[in-house]
């Protein structure tokens, strides 16, 4: 993987709350916990780096899916990381700086109906890389959504988590196949 340029790259974090991080979160997943290491380790290269980071947070107000036709997330998951709660907080081993820029999404692409697009393009960010969980759901979302804005999207195939493994595989493949690249956090590197 060639070396990143700092100034116009971004560490998408996504969704590592407790809702999904904590053995305590509504909907847990070891595997998202097993990911928290190694999130905070490229969060903390890319900060030394002079890169931007972005944290997602999924969160839901109680009566999101009242009047829903079809996109109801409560069917599928159960509440979870609901508006307000403890659930829906990043977990506390991963530390937002005021440098940081949150995003507060409510479906599983965190480009849709958020700020996220301006940000980047105001700040000239082209190369994301996409961290956080699930793997299968909202990174994948995320990702793909990136690559259609034609953003640059590089998924950190080992600060990622997933319910099993299999999903993580999926995911992973499914993204250097349409849209994206994967490298590790070993061949993470930026220009100085």
């Amino acid at each position: 993987m060639p070396l990143l340029a700092p100034e116009r790259t971004a560490v998408v974090v996504v969704d590592m709350q407790n809702g999904f991080c904590h053995p305590d979160g509504s909907l847990y997943a070891p595997g998202s916990e097993a990911a928290i290491d190694a999130v905070a380790d490229l969060v903390a290269d890319a900060r030394d780096a002079g890169a931007q980071i972005v944290f997602t947070r999924d969160v839901h107000p109680p009566e999101q899916f009242d009047d829903a036709h079809y996109y109801d997330e409560f069917d599928q998951w159960g509440e979870h990381v609901l508006e307000d709660s403890w659930d829906a907080a990043i977990v506390d081993a991963l530390e937002v700086s005021d440098a940081d820029h949150v995003v507060e999404k409510h479906t599983y692409d965190a480009f849709y109906e958020t700020e996220l697009d301006g940000w980047l393009t105001a700040r000239g960010i082209d190369n994301l890389l996409i961290c956080g969980t699930l793997a299968n759901v909202c990174v994948l979302h995320t990702a793909g959504s990136a690559g259609l804005r034609d953003y640059r999207p590089v998924l950190v195939e080992d600060a990622i988590g997933a319910i099993e493994e299999d999903h993580r595989e999926y995911a992973l493949d499914h993204a250097e196949w349409l849209f994206g690249e994967v490298t590790t956090r070993a061949d993470v590197a930026f220009e100085s």
